[in-house]
């Protein structure tokens, strides 16, 4: 069972790890910490649960971590900025590509960032990730610019993506 939920504090390694797998230039643990901590930064984890432990309210779970033996498998950040929104750290693992979690990821953060009245949402990604892409524009996302030379690993631009409402 996947399950979307908002990121613990004791999901930050994987999270990181996850990065490692997917990106050229990750995210630390640390980092992911920060945001779970931020008042303003609101980020979601697509997790498997682990076999007998489907049930957070089960009694038999640990109360200080209801969610531990979960394998996030995907992850989705949320940061508000000035009565507007950035997604970041979209990431989905290898094996769990094209099954729709980062539809869910983005549907739950367009959900939260409209009900929290934030119309306007803005996010970054490479021209060469043309899934991405077809994604965000299928959630109304569109290119307004780009930020020359601003990925390494490789060199490429980022895509200014707005979905205004």
């Amino acid at each position: 069972m996947i399950r979307v939920r908002p990121m613990e504090e004791s999901d930050v390694d994987q999270a990181s790890e996850l990065e490692s797998m997917v990106f050229s230039m990750p995210w630390k643990s640390a980092d992911f910490l920060e945001m779970v901590k931020a008042p303003y930064a609101h980020y979601f984890v697509a997790a498997e649960r682990a076999e007998g432990n489907c049930d957070p309210e089960d009694p038999g779970r640990d109360p200080k971590d209801p969610y531990a033996g979960d394998r996030i498998i995907a992850i989705l950040g949320l940061r508000e900025l000035s009565g507007e929104a950035e997604i970041t750290n979209v990431a989905v693992h290898p094996d769990y590509r094209r099954t729709g979690l980062a539809k869910r990821l983005l549907t739950e953060a367009l959900k939260l960032s409209e009900g929290m009245g934030i119309r306007n949402v803005t996010l970054e990604v490479r021209p060469s990730n043309e899934a991405a892409i077809g994604l965000y524009e299928s959630f109304g996302f569109r290119e307004e610019g780009r930020r020359p030379h601003f990925y390494e690993k490789p060199e490429e631009d980022a895509l200014i993506m707005w979905r205004r409402i």
